[in-house]
């Protein structure tokens, strides 16, 4: 009997363990720092060109043949749809040629602009890719261990270090990019902004060292297991039977093999990859990883094996055990993580959709927006959700400010469950009738409503380059603007500024448990409650065109302490507004909005 019983109480302990491992994740992948910052998108081509003499050339580019000798870097604030002289020469439509633009974005421009990135409230920045590649996007990698060399002070000499070193560790030299990286990193740290960069583990470019190899010496090649090839080319023949997997069909972008089992990399890869993460994690090698970066962002992370990223956590959990890992996921991102221990993921589905159904388009009622919410939100663990990053817009999408100017464009959905979010059709600016001009009045408005929402839902805020500035775009090419310095938007600047500094000033909003208190549907008002120890604050947001009557008991004892309206009260919620509610012994109340605004 006493057998039987420990059996049955080792069994219970087993359930208990799993489910507990099932709701609340694995222990150890959220870092805490996470629950604190405001992530800033940064693509690197695009964001700020601070040194002139390293640009691009025309021989750095993809197939370089093939573009007019007359080329050369694009006038940083030129207008994105007018054509230069050498796109002329070129000849060939407006779009033939933008993936050959270059405006010579790099480090030391990310560098000059960290002090900006402070003022607006920003403490960490993710990087799209950043490592040797050629092209404008850095997604077709040369290399992961060297930062790309156009990106640093010396091109020519760090091109001819790379030209001499093999997949082996002890032969890589730090170049003048990868020490202007460095530099970067510690410039960031002394202004406390964490630094996370994107790994792509599932693909290379055709000019990786190791398939350049394989396309001189095919199947003798050394490399010649690390990719997913169908066929190696038959010398005896005249045709080039030379066939692989590209990601998604694309023959730029050869994938990595698996192993045998199909849920790790081929051993090659594997250990190439795992050699570059400590190179950025720990660059000195002292086993101190304070001088590396705080973290990753990883590419098309599903189509990477489950094993390997078990695998990779843990080892660079051994370098870092605060390290932040963010997977790119646009469905329900729940059961993956705690399937393949990231810390969080780029909260899509949890965020950026349901904002779009109901904040921008307001096509769905308030009660359906906070469920699509609470769904994916109680699908993590506490500590996973309050480290989610929460954008709205990105590199793959149109920009928020597009998003809402094309609110009304189209009379029904092609997927109404995603809101039309990213649908090819509707996001581009070819489409006819896709509108690309700036927001209006009450697009302004819902503008403001998107940057105070991601300052106080649960998770972390997340700004792509340039949205700040007012800058509004469709998708792929057109959001991949060089960054509108010379035409900031100084008032929706100051609406993320203060939105920010808010989050900043209120532990509540970054750490505090979450509650709804109130949906109408009729009226479109969404309000919640973030709450932290005796810290209580109240959001309101009234996607509705008419005023919204307050006064309602969870307003008791609070004040306006925010609004996105300077008219906004306890009793009174002007349209297409937003207010924060809570105990303020500062300036008068009624003042506090302008006050905010003019910082």
């Amino acid at each position: 009997m006493i057998r039987l019983q420990s059996l049955r109480l080792c069994l219970l302990l087993l359930v208990f363990a799993t489910l507990a491992t099932a709701l609340h994740g694995q222990s150890g992948t959220s870092p805490d720092w996470a629950k604190d910052v405001v992530w800033y998108q940064i693509f690197p081509e695009r964001f700020n060109n601070g040194d002139p003499s390293n640009d691009p050339i025309r021989a750095s580019l993809d197939n370089p043949r093939q573009v007019t000798p007359e080329w050369e870097v694009m006038d940083w604030e030129s207008e994105w749809f007018d054509r230069a002289d050498w796109e002329k020469a070129q000849g060939g439509d407006f779009q033939s040629t933008l993936q050959h633009r270059r405006y010579g974005g790099d480090l030391q421009g990310v560098i000059d602009k960290l002090d900006y990135l402070k003022e607006l409230g920003i403490t960490g920045i993710y990087f799209n890719p950043i490592f040797h590649a050629n092209s404008l996007h850095k997604y077709d990698a040369n290399s992961f261990h060297h930062i790309d060399p156009h990106f640093g002070p010396d091109p020519e000499g760090d091109l001819a270090l790379i030209a001499e070193e093999s997949s082996n560790p002890r032969t890589w030299q730090w170049t003048a990019a990868d020490k202007l990286f460095l530099k970067l990193l510690e410039e960031a740290k002394a202004r406390s902004i964490r630094i996370i960069i994107d790994g792509v583990w599932n693909h290379t470019g055709r000019d990786f060292f190791a398939f350049a190899d394989i396309r001189t010496n095919f199947q003798k090649s050394r490399y010649a297991r690390w990719y997913n090839i169908i066929e190696f080319d038959d010398l005896r023949t005249a045709r080039n039977e030379f066939d692989y997997h590209g990601w998604y069909g694309f023959k730029s972008l050869p994938e990595f093999a698996n192993d045998a089992s199909g849920n790790n990399l081929a051993p090659g890869p594997k250990r190439y990859v795992f050699n570059a993460t400590k190179r950025w994690m720990d660059p000195n090698g002292d086993g101190d990883p304070s001088d590396g970066i705080d973290g990753w962002r990883l590419d098309v992370a599903e189509e990477v094996p489950a094993g390997f990223w078990r695998e990779w956590h843990a080892y660079i959990r051994e370098i870092n055990p605060e390290v932040f890992t963010s997977a790119e996921i646009w469905g329900s991102a729940g059961d993956y993580l705690r399937n393949t221990h990231f810390s969080a993921a780029m909260n899509y589905r949890g965020f950026a959709i349901p904002v779009k159904g109901w904040l921008i388009d307001g096509n769905i009622t308030a009660t359906q927006f906070a469920e699509r919410l609470r769904q994916e939100r109680e699908s993590h663990d506490s500590e996973t959700a309050h480290i989610l990053q929460n954008l709205v817009d990105s590199h793959d999408t149109q920009r928020v400010a597009s998003a809402i100017v094309n609110r009304d464009t189209w009379n029904a959905y092609k997927n109404a469950d995603w809101f039309d979010y990213d649908d090819g059709e509707r996001v581009y600016a070819r489409t006819p009738g896709y509108d690309n001009s700036p927001p209006d009045a009450d697009g302004r408005r819902i503008w403001k409503m998107v940057a105070l929402l991601q300052a106080t839902y649960v998770g972390a805020p997340m700004i792509y380059y340039g949205t700040e500035l007012g800058m509004w775009s469709a998708d792929d090419p057109e959001d991949r603007m060089p960054t509108w310095w010379h035409r900031k938007d100084q008032e929706i600047f100051n609406s993320y500024q203060s939105a920010l500094q808010l989050r900043h000033a209120h532990p509540a909003l970054r750490r505090g448990d979450y509650r709804v208190l109130e949906t109408r549907n009729d009226a479109q008002v969404f309000a919640f409650e973030r709450r932290l120890e005796d810290q209580r604050l109240v959001v309101v947001l009234n996607r509705s065109k008419g005023e919204a009557t307050l006064g309602n008991d969870y307003l008791d004892g609070l004040q306006v302490i925010f609004s996105t309206d300077p008219a906004a009260s306890t009793r009174r919620l002007p349209p297409l507004s937003a207010a924060v509610f809570g105990q303020y012994d500062g300036p008068e109340p009624s003042l506090l909005p302008l006050i905010l605004q003019k910082k």
